[in-house]
């Protein structure tokens, strides 16, 4: 019998890929993630794309979408926007209309591919608060597919997500963490979809499958951190914490005592959606909704294997 073992306390959702995220009620699920889910992504004269690892200040940019642009059935008109706004700048506006321009030879990671190219006055804004060339390109589910690693999750697709369509943390996580840090660190430090609360520290680790509302959700793998989160996110300044921190009990060397260490740092479960191909309407979930586990593995160890 399944049984309750969280809440879902905040989902988030990242339009372009590096900025700061929108919290929401609710969120419609499509087959590539969270719909608007990192569709945009900021890319050099190269194609190649821009994150904050290279660029904390993308932490700044902050993103607004039409409020019932998170009902399912919502379509943009023609005065439909995305409003974009950073420290210094005049605010931007980008039409939700699908671009007639497509940019080809854009990358992020190993996929490499064509997206559509949101315009001069986009390129032209980014570009001067970044200071290089930048333009913002569109995703084109229409002409374009992305494959998540189908050593971990076959057959599944996203957007411009570093890896996979969902990232799911706990509170007790992020509560246990900043029980060892000298200062707290918010949630937008580790920038997940959905925020669960009522369970345990690293619990999520072991979710194998969970269900919330309708939707069906496989966890495929632990999420290995980069630099990203030392970098606060109301100041795009990086410091040491909360990594140093971490590697004394999420890292590889702790986890993984079997396996020769890699430096890596584990927080939050990567999820598929596995009923997301199967059924066109009712794949919402919100705040409030209980969370199920269905099934779990015995250890962090299997989980981060």
């Amino acid at each position: 019998m399944e049984k309750e073992s969280g809440r879902v306390k905040s989902i988030f959702v990242y339009p372009i890929k590096s900025c700061r995220g929108i919290s929401v009620a609710h969120a419609p699920i499509t087959s590539t993630g969270f719909r608007w889910d990192r569709q945009w992504m900021i890319v050099n004269a190269n194609g190649r794309m821009i994150t904050q690892r290279v660029e904390p200040k993308l932490a700044l940019i902050e993103i607004e979408l039409p409020s019932e642009a998170f009902s399912e059935s919502w379509e943009p008109s023609s005065d439909s926007y995305m409003v974009i706004r950073a420290p210094g700048m005049d605010t931007l506006k980008v039409s939700l209309g699908k671009p007639r321009d497509m940019v080809e030879h854009v990358s992020v990671w190993n996929w490499n591919g064509s997206a559509l190219d949101e315009g001069a006055t986009a390129a032209a804004w980014l570009s001067s608060y970044i200071g290089k060339t930048s333009r913002l390109v569109r995703f084109d589910p229409a002409s374009q597919t992305r494959a998540t690693n189908p050593e971990f999750a076959n057959g599944y697709k996203t957007m411009f997500s570093d890896q996979f369509p969902f990232l799911l943390i706990s509170q007790g996580s992020l509560d246990a963490l900043n029980k060892s840090l000298k200062e707290p660190v918010p949630i937008n430090r580790f920038r997940p979809n959905i925020l669960v609360e009522g369970c345990g520290p690293f619990t999520e680790d072991l979710w194998k499958e969970i269900k919330i509302n309708k939707s069906t959700f496989v966890g495929v793998r632990l999420c290995s951190r980069c630099k990203i989160p030392t970098i606060n996110q109301e100041t795009g300044i990086a410091g040491s914490e909360p990594n140093k921190t971490l590697m004394e009990f999420r890292s590889d060397k702790v986890l993984l005592p079997n396996k020769k260490p890699q430096g890596e740092i584990y927080v939050g479960q990567h999820l598929v959606c596995k009923d997301c191909f199967t059924r066109d309407r009712g794949n919402v979930i919100q705040v409030g909704d209980p969370v199920y586990v269905v099934q779990q593995l015995s250890s962090t160890a299997e989980a981060a294997a």
